[in-house]
């Protein structure tokens, strides 16, 4: 197969050399060897590369995208991974949807204040809960309740 510099690699693939060098310290992509002081890449790392591209871009960390790939280097993708990222990207889409709603609602409301508008009091108040944040209940922080406040809530009112 061929091999190729640094400089063909980050030209062919569009990733800055600086960027390729990183994805090496990270174990990601593995040269074959140097010619002086470049880094020599066997033509696979396009495809590894393309496989970065996409994990990045599906929100993978790197950390994540790395164990994506067994010993050999070759693709070995967790499908229990891929369908919870599959679902994290459903709950942003929602979240992103109702932002985007409250955003084109706010720029057309006929309230004289944003404030009055109901809707966008219900926006607020969401997104003051962290209902809109894309993240579900049980990714949300969690902030201490003082003690007897899950009973005074419960209690009914006078």
């Amino acid at each position: 197969m061929k091999e190729m510099d640094i400089t063909e690699v980050a030209q062919r693939s569009g990733v800055p050399a600086s960027t390729l060098r990183y994805y090496d310290e990270k174990g990601l992509i593995v040269p074959i060897g140097r010619r002086g002081l470049r880094r020599l890449f066997d033509a696979d790392v396009l495809e590894r590369l393309a496989h970065i591209a996409l994990g990045r871009t599906a929100g993978f960390s790197l950390d994540e995208i790395a164990r994506m790939f067994g010993a050999d280097g070759r693709p070995q993708i967790d499908r229990l991974m891929l369908t919870a990222k599959a679902d994290e990207l459903d709950r942003t889409i929602r979240s992103l949807s109702v932002m985007r709603d409250g955003l084109r609602h706010a720029a057309v409301c006929s309230a004289p204040s944003h404030m009055e508008c109901p809707k966008f009091r219900r926006i607020l108040r969401a997104a003051g809960s962290g209902a809109i944040n894309g993240k579900g209940r049980e990714e949300r922080k969690s902030v201490p309740k003082p003690p007897g406040a899950e009973k005074a809530r419960r209690a009914p009112s006078a």
